[in-house]
């Protein structure tokens, strides 16, 4: 798959454990302790892996017709919500093959689901609408049509919900779905991330640039160059860095003493295809990376946003997405063969 030339993983990447799900492997994520890794695939199937062996814990095949499209972990239970191309969100308890909630959001794929950062409310989009639920269920409110489909959501702490689409970013409020803020820009939206504190919203455009905003003075930027759409961004935990793709380099813009604005980004360069995947560790400025050419790459960052790499692998496939267990000490990827991969890390 790849021109890059490791056979064994290097640096930093240890050798953990491997499974295999039915299709191409969609999303994931680690439980609150790293108990379990969960995956949702391309054939509608959820699967449950240990976290240190790999063994299957279980597994459901075709639970979402047509397939699963996003999976949100849920931040303080042992639970997580799959979402899918059939129109429902399903909450399960990770320890068991249970489907303990099950939501008809709409008729259209449900692209997007995330917990609230408290886990009292659970946000899907489907289509041009979002819509927010209690944990038993029960919908709170849901929105007008937005302009274009939703094309991401995020939690600005558990009081506000941000959603992306065609010409604009949306908050509303988490509790009475009122219109809090927005924030415009003429051009379709293909991703977003928030910083940790909530006031600057970042989103990769379908022109090949990288869009940001304050919120709180509601200045916006543009950093522009890129050779395809940023659909991977990420923020650093401190939200002093934000690391993009976007082409083959991994670039990175300082948020410090008043940047990006009028600064060079760091520009990391290992991949040979473009950037698929992005994702930071906790409290660290560990950065991990993957590609369209099956390679994965944790970079040591500096606050300028420059770095180096100390580890890297490479995939069978396409790198579908990079989860961090939560304690920093293992590194999870999914591919579009299937495959899910854990290396344990140095």
């Amino acid at each position: 798959m790849s021109d890059l030339n490791f056979r064994s993983p290097k640096g930093v990447l240890r050798r953990g454990w491997s499974a295999v799900v039915g299709d191409y492997a969609i999303a994931g994520g680690w439980t609150l302790r790293g108990e379990a890794l969960v995956v949702g695939d391309a054939a509608g199937g959820v699967y449950a892996f240990d976290g240190k062996s790999g063994a299957t814990i279980w597994a459901q095949r075709g639970v979402h017709e047509g397939g699963v499209l996003a999976v949100a972990m849920h931040p303080n239970r042992p639970a997580f919500a799959t979402a899918g191309q059939d129109g429902r969100v399903l909450v399960w308890n990770a320890a068991e093959d249970r489907v303990r909630l099950a939501i008809d959001v709409g008729n259209d794929w449900v692209e997007n689901v995330a917990w609230s950062p408290d886990g009292k409310w659970l946000a899907a989009s489907c289509s041009r609408q979002v819509h927010v639920y209690g944990a038993d269920g029960v919908r709170i409110w849901g929105s007008h049509d937005q302009p274009s489909t939703v094309s991401a959501i995020a939690w600005a702490g558990t009081g506000e919900l941000a959603t992306a689409c065609y010409g604009r970013v949306t908050f509303f409020d988490a509790f009475t779905g009122k219109l809090r803020q927005k924030l415009e820009w003429r051009g379709s939206l293909v991703s977003m991330v928030l910083s940790p504190d909530g006031d600057i919203v970042a989103c990769g455009s379908q022109d090949n640039s990288v869009h940001f905003w304050r919120r709180s003075t509601e200045q916006d930027s543009m950093m522009s160059g890129y050779s395809g759409k940023p659909s991977a961004l990420a923020f650093d935990d401190a939200g002093t860095l934000l690391a993009t793709g976007g082409g083959d380099s991994v670039t990175v813009w300082s948020f410090e003493r008043g940047g990006p604005e009028g600064t060079r980004p760091g520009v990391l360069d290992l991949h040979v295809q473009p950037v698929t995947a992005l994702a930071f560790a906790r409290r660290t400025l560990r950065l991990a990376s993957g590609g369209r050419d099956g390679a994965v790459v944790v970079w040591s960052l500096r606050s300028n946003g420059e770095g180096d790499p100390i580890g890297v692998a490479v995939l069978a496939g396409v790198v579908a997405d990079l989860y961090w267990r939560p304690d920093g000490r293992a590194l999870a990827a999914l591919d579009a063969g299937g495959d899910v991969t854990v290396w344990r890390i140095r």
